[in-house]
């Protein structure tokens, strides 16, 4: 399939957790690259229809895995533990092969000669970002007290105790600033290749002066750092993938009302509200839709995978527009 730069349309979809571990049943490598798999397919049909597409995805789970491999292997075996941002790019990896290779494997069946390529993403944020002040992202499992007081004197963590559960370390959740490799992707873009880029919201760094980029040890919202790669690489579309076909008002309500479309005025009216997009995992995504709007962007849509192509019909999840 060959676009002419006339027709180009460029998307970035985010997809998220449910797009790669299905349940608590299914968490196992395997089970995940069958997920993977799943979520390509539908991308692979946006690919069909002419769209070419930077992929942003989540990696909560995958990084918590990460992180408990590290520590029981540092207390059986001695092993070095591995740093948050470490984490973040290996998960960063292991999660773009996944996606890589099963959408490389589906284009290639359906004859579309379109190259796919991971690129390992630092995002810039502000070390003066107030979230570096109040950290409230739990990471890691859980320990004793001894243990969490022990890893604050030597390491500078900063431990919570869990509602009863034990003590887990909590790290910083700042804004996205900056995608740094972000020419390459525009490049990659450009030349019709399909990235998957900016995953987990991108390895944190920070800028420490002339240049020089340091990893620190903080969580990137993947909905807001896919918002800032929607804004800078100009896309037609930014569909953020997730657990639910639409969106709704009053979820769990007597007064619930599906969504089949907004304005970006009516999303901010029910953001300000307060009552209708859980903090953790609704608002979010309608917050990053509203700075691709503001930023120029002309529409987003949020449904889940298996929903993507009817929903670039207009069938069904949730169409947010300016105006």
């Amino acid at each position: 399939m060959t676009i002419s730069k006339e027709t180009k349309k460029v998307a970035v979809v985010a997809i998220g957790g449910n797009s790669l571990i299905k349940d608590k049943q299914h968490q196992t490598v395997e089970d995940q690259y069958l997920a993977a798999k799943e979520t390509t397919l539908h991308i692979a049909d946006m690919i069909e229809a002419g769209w070419d597409v930077a992929i942003g995805h989540g990696n909560g789970p995958q990084v918590g895995f990460i992180l408990r491999r590290s520590e029981i292997a540092a207390k059986v075996e001695g092993m070095h533990e591995v740093p948050l941002d470490v984490c973040g790019a290996d998960s960063q990896g292991a999660i773009g092969y996944a996606l890589q290779q099963n959408l490389q494997n589906e284009l290639y069946k359906r004859r579309i000669a379109k190259p796919v390529a991971t690129v390992i993403t630092q995002v810039l944020v502000d070390i003066d970002d107030p979230a570096f002040q109040n950290p409230s992202k739990p990471i890691g499992g859980f320990l004793d007290e001894s243990e969490a007081m022990k890893r604050k004197a030597e390491m500078g963590w900063s431990v919570v105790e869990d509602a009863g559960r034990g003590w887990r370390r909590v790290v910083a959740s700042p804004l996205p600033k900056e995608v740094v490799e972000l020419e390459t992707v525009q490049t990659l873009v450009d030349a019709g290749v399909v990235v998957i880029t900016v995953g987990g919201g991108g390895i944190p760094v920070i800028d420490v002066g002339e240049g020089v980029y340091q990893g620190t040890a903080a969580v990137i919202d993947k909905d807001y750092a896919s918002s800032l790669l929607a804004q800078n690489i100009h896309a037609d579309l930014f569909l953020i993938s997730t657990a639910i076909e639409k969106v709704a008002i009053n979820f769990g309500k007597p007064n619930q009302k599906w969504l089949d479309r907004m304005t970006m005025a009516e999303a901010k009216q029910y953001l300000d509200e307060g009552i209708h997009f859980a903090k953790g995992s609704m608002a979010p995504k309608i917050q990053a839709i509203i700075w691709f709007l503001e930023s120029g962007g002309k529409q987003a849509i949020i449904t889940n995978p298996e929903n993507i192509g009817r929903a670039l019909k207009g069938e069904t999840g949730t169409l947010i527009v300016r105006e």
